[in-house]
């Protein structure tokens, strides 16, 4: 039985603590290996070793952590089938999904290779007689990164790419049901030539992340999770003097036109709604049809789910694999006797396919139509393959069910309509938006991060914002003696101006 390791100061270090979790292939249900909790002292330790190798990490050239990034580029690369491997095992999601999912946490790595450009201050000369100021970015210090189950090592890559660059050093909790390939991650950094102690990967459950919240150590807190612990997390860490970034949960929503193609927009949302067994933030979970579209586009979306093909990730070809746990895959089909109960119809039932895989904990895709906005599967996330169909009779009507949802995460609209696209972009209260594509998360350039109850704190993920979360702003004002017409006994203006 494989026993999740923590990877401290540079080392593999088992832990020592007797509490264990589970870790299960989902395809399988089988059991394949446990995760420690492990104790507050080896966190301490974590902690302990960021902070040793803190000064030296933050000293170093820009130009050399430059370098270092361009080499965990190539490493990740030449790693990318282990690693992928690795997450279908544990996460079941299908190898292609595997694979792309380190493609896309690789942008966050190439834009931090820019790091020297990024990290350009501003400067001012001769404000006054003899007086320049200047601007510099320099590390938050030591920080936290708490991750999900559904990305091991996308989400921690949009962290700790812009963290490290930036010069912090960093502590890395990954998700119980997730060990192996965040953990091997992490050892592909170091082996990259990442310094040791800069990046440290400590195992544990919600012990493990009070632990760093209020450790006097740690300087700043990056979290993804559910928005009841991502508010947690904010309040708690931010209470203990933390800079704090925690992006919650969703209920993405796409709204389609009857002008849309229709096509094009069924495929959208089968790809959205489905993929990775819609165990993500940006998930379609709320199809809004306008109009007729439902009769035009539901009849093609039934057509693209009867064609998917479900079963062990780890087979090529699969279009999604099973969900997290047995427990997860309960609850999530739950809600397709609730969505009836509250009046709702089930237009595809997805509980009545058969996988022909094994006991895994397979859940094939489910259309709930005439939702309302005051039933529970249009209320809560789901977080599985459940799509919730909301008619509307018009544009505004539309608009309306997305910006008075709790949630701000992202939203869709499909339409041939430039105007129509113009208002929807304009008006819609969510922090990430697209028009006819299924997905609207950023390139690495941009940030990735919602409004409302998806978002605690300032600062989106990755990108621009990551740099600034990931930095302190210094700015320093200087003026020299020896410069010819400065008198040092007097200023140009009463100093009380500068208080």
């Amino acid at each position: 039985m494989n026993i999740a390791e923590n990877f401290i100061a540079g080392q593999r270090v088992l832990s020592e603590s007797a509490e264990q979790r589970s870790v299960w292939n989902p395809a399988t249900g089988e059991e394949i290996g446990r995760t420690p909790i492990s104790t507050d002292s080896e966190v301490e330790s974590a902690v302990a070793a960021a902070k040793a190798a803190a000064e030296g990490w933050a000293q170093t050239p820009l130009s050399t952590r430059q370098q270092i990034m361009f080499s965990i580029r190539q490493a990740l690369i030449d790693h990318t089938e282990e690693i992928a491997q690795l997450i279908t095992l544990e996460n079941g999601k299908t190898i292609e999904d595997a694979r792309m999912e380190l493609r896309r946490g690789l942008e966050a790595i190439e834009y931090a290779c820019g790091i020297p450009q990024l990290l350009k201050g501003e400067h001012s000369s001769t404000v006054a007689n003899g007086i320049d100021v200047h601007s510099v970015r320099q590390p938050l210090g030591i920080v936290a990164c708490i991750t999900p189950f559904n990305f091991p090592v996308m989400v921690p890559l949009w962290m700790l790419a812009n963290a490290l660059a930036c010069g912090n050093t960093a502590v890395l909790k990954p998700s119980d049901k997730t060990p192996s390939a965040s953990l091997r991650m992490v050892e592909v950094l170091l082996e990259a030539g990442l310094p040791a102690g800069v990046l440290n990967l400590v195992h544990g459950d919600k012990d493990a992340v009070e632990t760093l919240m209020s450790h006097p150590d740690v300087d700043g807190v990056s979290f993804i999770g559910s928005t009841p612990v991502a508010k947690i997390v904010y309040e708690t860490a931010a209470a203990n003097g933390k800079r704090v970034q925690a992006l919650g949960g969703a209920k993405n929503h796409l709204v389609v036109l009857p002008d849309a193609d229709m096509e094009a927009a069924a495929n959208a949302v089968v790809a959205s709604a489905f993929g990775a067994a819609g165990e993500r933030c940006m998930a379609v979970s709320v199809l809004v049809t306008v109009g007729d579209a439902a009769e035009l586009l539901l009849p093609r979306i039934a057509d693209l789910i009867a064609g998917l093909n479900v079963g062990d990730g780890a087979t090529g070809g699969r279009d999604l694999g099973p969900l997290i746990s047995g427990e997860h895959r309960d609850r999530v089909a739950s809600y397709l006797d609730r969505g009836v109960a509250e009046g709702a119809e089930l237009y595809v039932d997805g509980r009545s396919e058969t996988v022909s895989q094994g006991p895994g904990f397979f859940l094939s895709p489910s259309v709930i139509d005439r939702v309302t906005p005051e039933m529970s599967v249009y209320l809560e996330e789901i977080f599985g393959p459940v799509l919730s169909v909301v008619r509307a009779a018009t544009l505004d009507e539309a608009l309306t069910l997305v910006n008075e949802h709790e949630f701000g995460n992202g939203a869709v609209i499909f339409t041939e309509g430039g105007g129509n696209a113009r208002e929807f972009q304009l008006k819609c209260n969510a922090g990430m938006v697209g028009v006819n594509v299924p997905i609207p998360t950023p390139v690495g350039w941009f940030s990735f991060g919602g409004w409302k109850s998806s978002l605690f704190g300032d600062s989106h993920m990755y990108g621009p914002d990551g740099i600034r979360f990931f930095t302190r702003q210094k700015v320093i004002t200087t003026r020299w003696s020896e410069v010819s017409g400065n008198n040092p006994e007097s200023f140009p203006f009463h100093m009380g101006a500068l208080a």
